[in-house]
């Protein structure tokens, strides 16, 4: 029987999803029509106050994404998955805080927009470029960012690996017939983890030059496959990639194993 933190925690898991799927299906179109300019996330949510009922969806999806960072944090910090303290469990746990960290921005805006305060920009990496501004002006920032930059490119090369390997497999329970929700999960985590990589070389150069500005997200990192050679095919692939990683998400909403928590030990481990 599920408790209410695995209801939360399995939301947000949907509310990446959709994100993702939005994102992915925006930059597509985008390669049909040639390529480049992609949206950011916060663009792409502002697409959803476009349809009916925008902003109590963008509510809801604020609210799973809330979930998703609260998950994060009990992998993280509490150690839900059992991955354990040696030297890989810990690298997984970081990796559960960082993409918790991440989720942040991300939830605020959706929030933001569906109380009517702001639509979301256009192209670019905003928010990476302010928490990677934020985090220069910090003591030893410049190392700080290098370090971030380091877990991004490996949390990108860890999730090809995953895809390749599927190891993902080990926590989904999928039908016996997966082969379209296999497919899925392996080209999405891929295709992300490659996205991802790109990423992480951004912030490592906007950590060398101390230029918070050279940081972007997966948007950028799109309109940089986009000029590399054959970069339209490769946007486009890209792009789907993106939208298979929406569902993989999906995916794990509905077949994930999880040994969530109850909001009671949750609220124990809290300080205070």
């Amino acid at each position: 029987m599920r408790n209410k933190f695995e209801t939360l925690a399995r939301g947000g898991y949907a509310a990446r999803g959709l994100v993702y799927v939005l994102l992915g299906g925006l930059a597509f179109m985008s390669a049909l029509n040639g390529g480049g300019n992609t949206e950011d996330s916060s663009g792409a949510l502002s697409h959803v106050l476009q349809v009916p009922f925008g902003r109590i969806l963008l509510a809801l999806i604020a609210i799973g994404l809330i979930g998703h960072i609260a998950w994060r944090l009990a992998q993280g910090l509490l150690d839900a998955d059992n991955v354990g303290t040696d030297g890989k469990g810990l690298v997984g746990r970081v990796g559960s805080l960082i993409s918790a960290g991440a989720n942040v921005f991300l939830a605020l805006t959706a929030a933001r927009m569906a109380l009517g305060q702001g639509g979301g920009g256009g192209s670019g990496g905003g928010g990476e470029s302010e928490a990677s501004a934020w985090l220069l002006q910090q003591p030893f920032g410049p190392f700080l960012l290098g370090l971030v930059a380091i877990g991004v490119i490996g949390a990108g090369l860890a999730q090809i690996f995953k895809g390749v390997s599927r190891k993902y497999r080990d926590r989904l329970d999928l039908p016996k017939s997966p082969k379209m929700l296999d497919f899925a999960c392996f080209f999405g985590l891929v295709a992300r983890g490659g996205l991802l990589a790109i990423v992480g070389g951004f912030v490592a150069y906007a950590a060398l030059t101390v230029s918070p500005e050279q940081a972007g997200g997966i948007s950028d990192a799109l309109d940089y496959v986009h000029a590399m050679p054959f970069g339209r095919w490769l946007y486009g692939i890209a792009a789907l990639g993106l939208v298979a990683f929406g569902c993989y998400s999906i995916i794990q909403a509905v077949y994930r194993h999880m040994n969530a928590p109850s909001l009671a030990d949750v609220r124990q481990a809290l300080p205070g």
